[in-house]
């Protein structure tokens, strides 16, 4: 048994919401974490316009492909975001349920503003979760 907190984000299509999750709370976490997204209804990519965003804050969305979820799955955390009634139920783990707009076809101030929603929470969980060591500085730049 590790005391690594297993972590997933799950959606829809694993191609816009949870990809962002998954990879911000791997920036922010680095080993820190195990960190997971899957869909209910995987997607045959990663929305282009999440993956420009994301690249437009140096994460890089090319190892990304949409995926089902893994009935053997154990977390400490499962954080769903649009997926209702088809998230799958992990014995033992936290539940979160984040409403957030699907960035599907949205413009880039859209899709801007739901990752910065998703970083904030993505970010609070994380402090949550990760005892030690303060997180890194959020990738979003905030203008006043």
């Amino acid at each position: 048994m590790t005391d690594k907190p297993s972590i997933l984000f799950a959606c829809k299509a694993n191609a816009g919401r949870s990809v962002t999750a998954k990879l911000l709370a791997e920036h922010y976490a680095g080993d820190r974490a195990a960190v997971f997204s899957a869909g209910s209804e995987p997607g045959d990519g990663v929305h282009p316009e999440v993956a420009a965003v994301l690249a437009s804050l140096g994460l890089d969305t090319g190892r990304e492909t949409p995926k089902g979820f893994d009935p053997d799955g154990r977390y400490t955390a499962v954080v769903t975001m649009g997926c209702g009634e088809a998230c799958p139920l992990y014995a033992g783990a936290r539940y979160e349920d984040w409403e957030l707009d699907d960035p599907k076809g949205q413009d880039e101030a859209t899709v801007r503003r739901i990752v910065t929603d998703i970083d904030g929470r993505v970010r609070r969980l994380l402090t949550e979760l990760l005892p030690g060591p303060e997180l890194p500085p959020s990738v979003i730049i905030r203008t006043a």
